[in-house]
This record gives structure tokens, C-alpha cells and sequence, in this order.
């Protein structure tokens, strides 16, 4: 049985990640994508075990002493982690995964699974991450200045010391998607 690939996908808060995989995964029917478990609160209209794991803070703390996690990190004062096992399993019968990991995260995630490729999707600009960011009506202003100053951070870390096989500049999300979907018919 052929093993699966493994897709990262990294992107400050804003630009642009979780719109793109909405509208391309569907189109990959082999890809998996793996559920996070965070502590944050859920948004309005997201499901548990759907769009995440949602834990307490103390569920998730006995999962890191367990090793159930092959990454976590904090981010934006709530924790976030990818389990093992549901990686594991689905490798094992030959599939591939797509996951939405934070920079910091993707590089723990390499030290497990080296021969992931990574795919950094930035905004054109942090002027538009901002107005993105605002238009979504979901944070407070405190929470945006944070995001953008994270954002920053992240996006100078990635493009220094993560390892991204791929960058896709999400100005116009047309060709943003295409060239997401060019990336998964590379291997498929």
C-alpha cells in the first residue's frame, strides 16, 4: 500500500487559510483533513469534532503529558494541537491529510513527519490582513492589534526558518485556489 502525503498548511489569522481549504478540499476526495483540538472558545456555527476538538485547558494539558499530540502550541492565548492517532490511522491505510497549522506548529510537526509539504499562504499586504481581520466582525479591537501583531511575527518566522515548499500570495482568491489545487494534482 502506497503511503499518503502530508499537506501543511501555515497562514497568519486573515489570510485567507480556511476559505481556501473550504473551497478546494472538496475537489481532493483522497485527502483527509485532520481536526485540531483547541481551547478556544467556538465561533458562531462551528461544530465540535467538525471544524475542531474543543477542550478545557485541562483536557488538553493531560493530552500533552500523554503524547497524544503531535504538535501544540499557544496561540492568541488559547492552546491548539494535532492528534496522533487519527494521523497514524489514516497513513496506515495509504491516504493522505491536509492540515491548517499555525508556523510555530508546522515546525514541531516536522520534527515528527519530515517529509511533510508545507504551504505558506500570505496576505498581499497588512493593510489588507487589517481590513479582513475587522470585516469578519468576530474580534475586538484588542484581539485584532494581537492578531496583526502575531501575523507579523509569524510570516517573518516562516519565511526565515519554516520550511515551505510552497507560498501563495492570496490577493485574489481565484488564482489562489488554482494554485492550491495545482500543489495537490502534483501529487496525486
Amino acid at each position: 500500500m502506497t503511503k499518503g502525503h502530508l499537506f501543511v498548511m501555515s497562514a497568519a489569522s486573515g489570510a485567507g487559510k480556511t476559505t481556501l481549504k473550504d473551497l478546494v478540499l472538496p475537489e481532493f476526495p483522497q485527502l483527509r483533513y485532520s481536526i485540531s483540538c483547541t481551547t478556544r472558545k467556538p465561533r458562531t456555527g462551528e461544530v465540535n469534532g467538525v471544524h475542531y476538538y474543543f477542550k478545557t485547558p485541562e483536557e488538553f494539558k493531560a493530552m500533552i503529558a500523554a503524547g497524544q499530540l503531535a504538535e501544540w502550541n499557544e496561540v492568541h492565548g488559547n492552546f491548539y494541537g494535532t492528534p496522533r492517532k487519527f494521523i497514524e490511522d489514516t497513513l496506515a491505510q495509504g491516504n493522505s491529510m491536509f492540515f491548517d497549522l499555525d508556523v510555530f506548529g508546522k515546525v514541531n510537526f516536522d520534527k515528527i513527519y519530515s517529509d511533510a509539504i508545507g504551504i505558506l499562504v500570505l496576505p498581499p499586504s497588512l493593510e489588507v490582513l487589517e481590513r479582513r481581520l475587522r470585516d469578519r466582525g468576530t474580534d475586538s479591537d484588542e484581539v485584532i492589534r494581537l492578531r496583526l501583531e502575531n501575523s507579523r511575527k509569524e510570516m517573518e518566522f516562516a519565511q526565515s526558518q519554516g520550511k515551505y515548499e510552497h507560498t501563495i500570495v492570496n490577493d485574489d482568491l481565484a488564482q489562489a485556489a488554482e494554485l492550491l489545487r495545482d500543489i495537490f494534482r502534483r501529487h496525486f
